[in-house]
């Protein structure tokens, strides 16, 4: 007696629709939007980079001076007071 064998599976294609020109153009819409937060958040992550190295660069001169006179205490206070400046500046000018 022979037996027959069946086979445990079977392959079949999967049918895909296609792709309207509305499907298309929504798509680029929502990539677009997408881009464009992403865009306004790097803007906003560099203005607070400005001030973290900004702020960074005096605590950098600070401890850069090893044994400061006080000529050197004063142009340093003067770049900090510079520093703060800058930085209310830009952001009173921000949203």
């Amino acid at each position: 007696m022979s037996a027959v064998v069946k086979p445990h599976f079977t392959v079949e294609e999967e049918i895909v629709p296609e792709k309207t020109s509305a499907d298309h153009q929504a798509a680029v819409k929502m990539l677009m939007l997408g881009l464009s937060a992403l865009a306004q958040r790097t803007v906003h992550a560099l203005a607070d980079m400005f001030t973290l190295l900004t702020v960074g660069s005096v605590f950098w001169l600070f401890t850069a001076t090893p044994d400061p006179n006080v000529m050197q205490l004063v142009q340093l206070g003067g770049y900090c007071v510079f520093v703060l400046m800058v930085n209310w500046i830009v952001r009173r000018k921000g949203p």
